[in-house]
């Protein structure tokens, strides 16, 4: 059977800000705007989780979509909802939250335990879609 590829979608909300410690004041401004606030600002962000697999013949799932989402909710989710990523996240210490960092921290989170779960069908994760706004999105698979 041909490769199958299933999504997750998940909600949650988020503060951040947008600001590099070794430039000025001036420069952030310049170049993030209105993201480099000082007292930062907030997303309804959608995450979408795709896994690709083989169906499994006793179940025809390439996963299990509610052990999906309780991983989403459980890893992801749960630490991020309502917190500033700056300042609440722990894996996120250090780093620039961007989206194109933050997507990149969830795939490093969900890659290892998704595999493990569909290790039945072959499953693995595929690529993680952040949105940010309805406007603006990142799509990571995972390389490097």
């Amino acid at each position: 059977m041909a490769t199958v590829y299933v999504s997750r979608k998940e909600h949650f909300n988020a503060a951040h800000k947008l600001y590099n410690p070794n430039w000025s004041k001036e420069k952030n401004q310049e170049v993030f705007g209105a993201c480099a606030n000082e007292y930062y600002h907030g997303h309804n962000f959608e995450l979408i989780v795709t896994v690709k697999g083989q169906p499994n013949p006793d179940t025809g799932f390439v996963i299990d979509m509610k052990k999906l989402g309780q991983l989403i909710k459980k890893e992801i989710t749960a630490k991020v909802d309502h917190h500033n990523l700056n300042v609440d996240v722990d894996f996120m210490h250090g780093i620039m939250p961007s989206c194109e960092n933050f997507v990149a921290k969830i795939w490093e989170i969900l890659d290892h335990p998704i595999t493990f779960m569909g290790a039945e069908t072959n499953a693995k994760l595929h690529s993680i879609k952040l949105y940010e706004t309805a406007n603006n999105f990142v799509e990571y698979f995972g390389e490097e």
